[in-house]
Order: structure tokens, then C-alpha cells, then sequence
């Protein structure tokens, strides 16, 4: 099917259907390139003039093939006439393609293997099959190309949350301007039906929003004042003032768009192997069809035969079904796993995640949300609520998670947030805690420490999630906090072992004990506490040398950058997630859900396993009709089959991978 279509920047744009068999990227890209700047062909137009082409090539046919078994044989002039007149209608478009590849150098190519074959068996007196060669050619075509289209359409939806404008809030009011536009701090106003165009806090309003574009959740999110929102979501039913926290470029939406571009510059190795694998296999079997038709008859005659059947080596010589599903197999897999919520960079990651062994998470902020909470109040010598409301005083100019658990606790029993005091009377230790100078006394917050630090005797397991509280050196009782752990995190490590994960391992900063405690709600094999940053790159080099399989390494935060690059596949949480942490992943869990690495690991394999179907598949049939082409069992109807017929099977197979 022969669609060249004109791109107004760059000249003419062969996107057509033949020109993706050779090149999926330029097929992929340069064809959504065209559309997007809407100066291509009417779509509906070219495809009725390929179908007028079949049928009047059919029409044609079928006069031909009337005449000749009706009139006698002094007219077979006639007959033969409007078959090759049938034959011009069904193959100019290949023929002239034919030439046209030939002329930049591309001679193996589908379309001159089908003008030789048929051609040669018009010469040998088989018309029909010789017109039924290019018939069935392009009506196969025409039905992978819709396939094709139809999935392409599916994956580049992607690029419909791609945000047109942004309604931002100025001195003089509210002015549209190209998201690009907008800063830092800048306050935007997203109403119904729009899309959020930019990454930032609601600072009034509320609404639900629909994020099934980012995170493939269908269920809409009730946000208000202080909630975090990503761009690409769709705000439902209130308007709602954004401030934005950063530029586009760093924006959710922007990240999935150069995702979902870029993604099939990078092959999967069965794709680059099927690439050369073709460039090898398509002119042996052409050779191999000249072998059969001109070297038997020299021994065993038969001329017009074993042409015949070295014509249907070359018709089933075409690589269409491998060079076509096997890069669309990967293509819808990366489509079909930004449904749901996982955005993967390229088809080369699948090989990796598919032998996957092992599993390595870091614990704050992957596993656990980084969101701390009050569990346990004692005092020792005044009463809790008195114990909460020094620690609240010391805590509230604290930005340190710890802090916020605190004043929570604070608003949630006192009913406001505890006052801000004098700066000078207050300082911040690193690694230790807080303290204050008040009216009556200097209040001291922290861990063991600080305490220490300060001559305070504290009782108790000293542990970092206890925050210690004195006044004036005196002991007065502490708070005990538990980082939250996520909802999907509890015995992910069981559901990863049933699905073929020999190992999950959990490598953190935080206390042993703590690593330990997380390590028994999670399922993991092993836990690994108190690791810099660089303590966690040698644990993935060690687990990678000793896998056996490949090693998957999950995280959050810009300290597991090294981890995250150097492991076979880093995930990053989208999220929560660090834009340097993001940049060295190879995975994007757009939801923050952890278990969202399992169903990456399944949507790897079940990819990996459609494009071997498809190899298989369409191997094993053209090596059975090959044989018994051979021994002149199979035509030429068999030999479309195996080449038109298998392609375009093997594209609907490819197609399931778009399913969620």
C-alpha cells in the first residue's frame, strides 16, 4: 500500500506502509511527524483509491479469466491482453516502488521479490496466479497497514496529554500563554475539562482529577489546598489554583512525551537480531531460489516446473512478518505498559527485566512513603500532652520529615499548629535534632545523640525513629515515630518469588533494626542498614556478578542515582521521585507503587514470548511451504499465503500486547 505524503518542513516523506517494513523507527516517528503538523494526504482518500486499484485489478482478472475459458484459442490475444492489463492495474504501485528501492540500493526488498515472481509467472503462462500474487500482496498489505495504524494511533495517544496552554494568574488577570512560558512559583488556574499543564501544589479549590493518562488508574482523585499534582491529569468538576514547582521541561508530561518518542531508538536484542538475521536470510533464500530453478533442469529437465518453483522461493523468500511484528511486538509493549502507570525508556530494558533474578529496593520513600507518624507518647514527669507541646515549639521551623509527624500530631491534638518563635532562639543540629531557647528553659529534641552531646541520661532502646525530649538537661520523656509503610509494599516479596524472583533485598541508610523490621512486613530475603550512597552501588556490583540473572535496583531519591545507573535495570518512583534519580532509570512507576515492578517483569516476558511466537510461527510455515514447494506440492497460492497470510497473523498476535 503506497502512501507518500508530503511533510511541509522537510520535502517529500516516504511513510508509506512498504518504507516501515525497512525502517520501523522512521515508520513510527517520521509518520507521526507528518500527521502532527497536519500537511500529509487525506488518509480516507488514499485508502479508497488502494481499494478501487484491487477491485478493478480483480474485475479485470476476472473478465480475463472468462474470456480465456470461453473464447478459442485463435483469440487468446484477447485473453491475454486484459490479463496483462489486469496485471498493470493490481502491480503498478509495487512495480514502480520496485524500481524506485532499487535505484537507492535496496534491491531485496518485498516489493522486488513480488515484481520478479509474479512477472516470471506471467512468462511461463500461470496469469492468474501471476496477477494473484500482487492482488493478494496488496490486499494483505492494506489489512497490516490498518493493523498497524490502529496500534499506532493506541500507543501515540501518549502524546494527546501534551498541553496546549496554560491559564496563568497575573497582576492584570488571568492570560493564556504556551506552558513553556510559565515559572517557577507562578500561580496557574486549571478549570473542568483541562488538562494540568504544568507540576505544582493546589493552593485553593478543589476537584477530582482523572490521571489514567500518567498512572493508567481509571478511578478519579480527590484533591484540595496542599495536594500535589502531576501534569497530563484532567481536572473533572472545579477549578483549582496551582502553584507551580517547576519548568515544563521537568514536568511529568514532558518526561512521558520524550519517553514515549524516544523509546524505539533503543532495540530490544531480539529485535536488532531479527534486523540481521533479515539483511542475511533474504538473499540466501533468492540465491537458493535461483539454484532450484535453473540448476535441476540440467540434470533432470523440466525447465518450465522448477521455474515455477524457484518463483515461489522468492515470494516466500520476504521477511515482512519478522522485520514488521517483531519491532511492533516491542513497540505496543512499551504502549501497553504506559497504560498502565510504567513508562519504560526503551525495548532494550525488556530483555533485561524479563531475566530478572533478583530485586533490590531501597526502603525510604520506595517501600515506605518517607511520611512519618506518631505512634507512642511517654512522659516522665509531666503529662503527654504537656511533653507534645515542647516537642511541637522546638519542631515547627524543623522542614526535616521527623519535624512534620510532630506537628501534625501537634494540629491533631491541639487543634491549630504550634506558634513559630524567634529564629535566634532556635537551632537546628544535623543528624541529631533541635533545640530552643523559651522564657523558662532551653527545650532539647533528638535522637540518643543529642543527648548524649548534652549530658542528658536517656532510658530505652536507642533508636532514630525515637525522638528524645529535655528541658534544662533534665530527662522528660520521648516520641516514637514509624515511617509509613506503603499500601502494596506489605509481602510484595512473596508475590515476587511466586512469579520467578529468586532474591529480594533491601538496601538503606536507616537503622539495621529498623532495615530489619521492614524487611519481615515486605517478604525480602536480606536487609542491609546504614549504607551511604556508595555502600549501595558495591552491594548491586557484588549481586550483579553472583545473580545469575539480572538485577532490578528500586528507588526514590537522588542518593540512589549510583545504584539506579549502575544496575541492569533501575526504577525510579516517578512521583516522590528525584529528577536525578529519574534520569538514571530505566523504569518510571508513575504511581509510586512498588509492586508496579512485578508487572513489569510480566509485561517484559509476556513480550519477549510474542515476539518468539511470531518468529517461530512464521518460520516454521515458510520452512514447510519451502518443502513442499520443492517437491512441487505447494503454488504460488500457498507461497502468498505463507508470505501475506503469516505477516499479517503474526501483526494481530502483536497487537495483544496493547492490551492491559
Amino acid at each position: 500500500m503506497q502512501k507518500n505524503k508530503t511533510d511541509c518542513c522537510r520535502g517529500e516523506c516516504h511513510c508509506g506502509s512498504h518504507e516501515h517494513h525497512h525502517d520501523h523507527h522512521h515508520e513510527y516517528h517520521h509518520h507521526e511527524h507528518c500527521h502532527s503538523h497536519g500537511c500529509c494526504h487525506d488518509e480516507e482518500h488514499s485508502e479508497k483509491g488502494e481499494l478501487l486499484q484491487i477491485a478493478f485489478g480483480f474485475a479485470a482478472a476476472a473478465v480475463a479469466f472468462t474470456l480465456e475459458h470461453t473464447l478459442n484459442e485463435k483469440y487468446s490475444l484477447i485473453y491475454i491482453l486484459v490479463y496483462i492489463a489486469a496485471y498493470i492495474i493490481s502491480g503498478f504501485s509495487v512495480i514502480k516502488s520496485s524500481i524506485k528501492h532499487m535505484a537507492r540500493g535496496k534491491v531485496f526488498d518485498e516489493m522486488f521479490l513480488m515484481t520478479v515472481a509474479s512477472l516470471g509467472a506471467l512468462a511461463i503462462g500461470k496469469f492468474t496466479e501471476g496477477i494473484a500474487v500482487m492482488l493478494l500482496y496488496r490486499i494483505g498489505e492494506f489489512l497490516q497497514d490498518k493493523a498497524v495504524e490502529n496500534s499506532e494511533k493506541s500507543i501515540t495517544a501518549l502524546l494527546d496529554i501534551r498541553p496546549e496552554y496554560a491559564n496563568i494568574k497575573t497582576e492584570e488577570g488571568i492570560k493564556k500563554v504556551s506552558p513553556k512560558d510559565v515559572k517557577k512559583g507562578d500561580i496557574i488556574i486549571v478549570k473542568p475539562g483541562e488538562s494540568v499543564p504544568l507540576d505544582g501544589i493546589v493552593v485553593s479549590g478543589s476537584t477530582a482529577l482523572d490521571a489514567s493518562a500518567l498512572t493508567g488508574e481509571a478511578e478519579p482523585q480527590d484533591i484540595g489546598a496542599g495536594d500535589e499534582v502531576l501534569s497530563g491529569c484532567v481536572v473533572i468538576n472545579g477549578a483549582v489554583e496551582i502553584e507551580v514547582t517547576g519548568e515544563y521541561e521537568d514536568s511529568a508530561v514532558a518526561k512521558i512525551i520524550e519517553m514515549a518518542e524516544r523509546a524505539s531508538e533503543k532495540k530490544a536484542f531480539t529485535e536488532t537480531f531479527i534486523t540481521r538475521f533479515a539483511a542475511v536470510y533474504t538473499p540466501v533464500v533468492t540465491l537458493t531460489a535461483l539454484v532450484v530453478a535453473f540448476l535441476p533442469p540440467l540434470f533432470f529437465g523440466g525447465f518450465k516446473e522448477w521455474l515455477y518453483r524457484g518463483l515461489i522461493f522468492l515470494v516466500l523468500s520476504c521477511p515482512c512478518a519478522l522485520v514488521i511484528s517483531v519491532p511492533l511486538t516491542f513497540f505496543g509493549g512499551i504502549g501497553g505498559a504506559s497504560k498502565q502507570g510504567l513508562l519504560i525508556r526503551g525495548a532494550n530494558v525488556f530483555d533485561a527485566l524479563a531475566r530478572a533474578k533478583t530485586v533490590v529496593f531501597d526502603k525510604t520513600g520506595t517501600l515506605t512513603k518517607g511520611e512519618f507518624k506518631v505512634t507512642e507518647i511517654v512522659a516522665d514527669g509531666i503529662s503527654e500532652t504537656e511533653l507534645l507541646e515542647l516537642a511541637g515549639m522546638a519542631e515547627v521551623l524543623s522542614n526535616h520529615p521527623v519535624a512534620d509527624a510532630v506537628t501534625k500530631k501537634y494540629k491533631e491534638v491541639f487543634g491549630k499548629m504550634p506558634e513559630a518563635t524567634d529564629t535566634e532562639d532556635y537551632k537546628e543540629i544535623a543528624g541529631r535534632g533541635v533545640s530552643l531557647k523559651t522564657g523558662d528553659g532551653i527545650v532539647t529534641v533528638g535522637n540518643v545523640k543529642l543527648m548524649l552531646e548534652n549530658g542528658i541520661t536517656v532510658p530505652g532502646i536507642y533508636d532514630e525513629t525515637v525522638l528524645y525530649v529535655a528541658k534544662d538537661g533534665k530527662y522528660l520523656g520521648y516520641i516514637a515515630l514509624n515511617d509509613i509503610l506503603r499500601e502494596d509494599s506489605e509481602a510484595l516479596g512473596k508475590r515476587l518469588k511466586e512469579n520467578g524472583i529468586n532474591n529480594v533485598i533491601i538496601l538503606s541508610g536507616d537503622k539495621q533494626a529498623v532495615c530489619d523490621e521492614i524487611a519481615a512486613k515486605v517478604g525480602a530475603d536480606k536487609a542491609h542498614g546504614e549504607l551511604l550512597p556508595g555502600d549501595k552501588a558495591e552491594h548491586i556490583e557484588k549481586l550483579m556478578e553472583k545473580s545469575g540473572g539480572s538485577v532490578i535496583f528500586v528507588g526514590d531519591g537522588i542518593n540512589d542515582a549510583p545504584a539506579l545507573a549502575l544496575s541492569d535495570v533501575g526504577v525510579s518512583m516517578g512521583g516522590v521521585g528525584s529528577a536525578a534519580a529519574s534520569q538514571a532509570s530505566d523504569v518510571i512507576l508513575m504511581t509510586d507503587k512498588p509492586s508496579l515492578v512485578l508487572k513489569a517483569v510480566i509485561v517484559a516476558r509476556k513480550t519477549l514470548k510474542i515476539a518468539r511466537e511470531n518468529i517461530i510461527f512464521a518460520l516454521s510455515v515458510k520452512l514447510i511451504v519451502l518443502m513442499l514447494g520443492i517437491f512441487g506440492i505447494a503454488n504460488m497460492w500457498f507461497a502468498v499465503f505463507a508470505d501475506v497470510g503469516v505477516c499479517f497473523i503474526a501483526v494481530l498476535n502483536s497487537l495483544r500486547m496493547l492490551k492491559k
